[in-house]
């Protein structure tokens, strides 16, 4: 068989909180894409999902530090130097560099070279995972072999990249971008104002591939007893679980209740401690990173999902995290706050409770569903259905497909 048409460039590859790339790559499979997988960091974590082994495309990984494979980067350098577009994918790292003079930006062109060094002479084009260091190797990449470029942005690649950085990859001159995909419409609004034309920016929605997941459970009004909480998401700064700790300190004893936290992250110590110090550490189980069915598992035996998402101080945030479609998949009542696209899925007290992020007005929502179960079975029908109607994943799939095969064709 001849090599794909398509080079797909990720941050790392596989990952388990980035089930939304795995989902979509994929689904991209199932519809004939056939590309490779290029990877900037060799996997960390040491579960995987059922997800990513159902993916055919063979995985490469760059050099996750120049330093580590010095003749690897040498002799693609020495190969790509001669390209017709070496010279100008230099001259734009070379700005790029004058005003982001990091490790990062250099690796980031060491890295292109390697790619567009080993890259198989068929590809028609490059798709990236991520505005930020990812979108950089590629657009670098395809400058060099002249080749058109494309990327999917999220949530921090968004909001904490220079505004100069993501001017430059929307912008035809600056040898931006094909096209771009976000999935907010929150998002999509911030960068086709960046854009040099709006239209280079779509719009486009994971959703939830609901093939994968199991019916919803029948859920009862539980017995008298724990109401049993949990949250998934990683443990940084702007998932707000610092402020849920606090919150859940503050919940009256005349609520009994169980905290699940499904995740792993930076803070794990920290907010492990924060708990110790509030005294509540005896009502929260800590699981750790865990696979997609063992989630969907445990949200199967909870009654209320918590997601306190919040703005981060350095401006990164949330997009519209798929574990809220997921918990709305198994009839799981949902709090949340109305950060970035969380209200274009969530109607506050239609489809679940969107709180200020706060410690005191999360423990009052929290208190409040915990005591009325009728509501949380009206609002977790309601977002099922709105997830069913509006949140399908196949929609995007076929406009991503599109998109790919217009910029593939020329």
């Amino acid at each position: 068989m001849t090599a794909p048409p398509l080079a797909i460039i990720v941050k790392g590859w596989p990952r388990l909180s980035e089930t939304f790339i795995a989902q979509e790559l994929a689904a991209l499979e199932d519809v004939g894409q056939r590309f490779d997988i290029w990877s900037l960091r060799f996997p960390t974590d040491k579960k995987r999902h059922p997800l990513h082994d159902r993916i055919k495309a063979r995985v490469r990984y760059l050099p996750e530090y120049l330093h580590q494979e010095p003749l690897r980067v040498l002799r693609s350098w020495w190969r790509v130097r001669k390209l017709p577009g070496y010279k100008q994918a230099y001259a734009f790292w070379k700005q790029d560099y004058a005003r982001d003079k990091t490790r990062n930006r250099i690796r980031r062109f060491g890295q292109a070279c390697v790619l567009a060094a080993e890259m198989p002479d068929e590809t028609l084009g490059l798709y990236a995972h991520f505005m930020h260091t990812p979108s950089s190797v590629a657009r670098y990449a395809a400058i060099m072999r002249g080749l058109p470029w494309a990327f999917s942005a999220h949530a921090k690649d968004i909001w904490t990249s220079p505004e100069w950085e993501k001017r430059e990859k929307l912008t035809a001159a600056t040898y931006g971008a094909t096209f771009g995909a976000t999935c907010t419409g929150f998002g999509a609004e911030h960068l086709q104002g960046l854009a040099d034309t709006p239209e280079r920016m779509h719009l486009v929605y994971h959703g939830l591939d609901l093939s994968r997941f199991p019916a919803p459970p029948e859920r009862t009004d539980p017995p008298e007893g724990t109401i049993r909480l949990m949250s998934v998401g990683r443990l940084v700064e702007k998932k707000g679980f610092d402020n849920l700790i606090d919150a859940l300190a503050l919940l009256p004893d005349d609520l009994d209740w169980h905290w699940t936290h499904i995740g792993g992250g930076d803070l794990k110590t920290t907010l492990r401690e924060r708990a110790d110090r509030a005294g509540i550490s005896d009502r929260i189980t800590w699981l750790g990173s865990m696979n997609q069915p063992e989630v969907i598992e445990e949200m199967r035996n909870s009654d209320i999902f918590i997601l306190p998402s919040r703005i981060a101080r350095d401006g990164d945030r949330d997009g519209l995290p798929n574990v809220l479609m997921e918990a709305a998949s198994q009839l799981l009542p949902i709090i949340s706050t109305p950060v970035s696209a969380i209200p274009e899925f969530i109607d506050n007290g239609v489809h679940g409770v969107l709180s200020d992020d706060a410690a005191e007005p999360l423990a009052g929502a929290i208190y409040d569903l915990s005591m009325d179960p009728e509501r949380r079975a009206k609002m977790a029908k309601a977002a099922l259905a709105r997830l069913q109607s509006d949140f399908g994943m196949m929609p995007g799939i076929k406009r991503l497909d599109q998109l790919l095969r217009q910029m593939m064709a020329g």
